[in-house]
């Protein structure tokens, strides 16, 4: 299966990878940057990929918003 997660911009992976540590923090799921992803279940993964798009969604609509 092909990787089809690009960032499609660069300058904010590091972002990404803070808020992908944050939520998985917040998940119960320490030093998830260590963790071999291979070994949980993809539930597991699956609430960090799906908690990020909903923070990421709700920061874009407070913007929105604002404006």
């Amino acid at each position: 299966m092909a990787n089809n997660n690009k960032i499609v911009v660069p300058e904010a992976r590091q972002a990404l990878d803070q808020l992908k540590l944050e939520i998985a923090s917040e998940l119960g799921l320490a030093n998830y940057d260590s963790i071999d992803k291979g070994n949980l279940p993809s539930r597991q993964n699956g609430y960090v990929g799906g908690y990020m798009v909903k923070r990421l969604v709700e920061d874009a609509q407070r913007q929105m918003s604002n404006k």
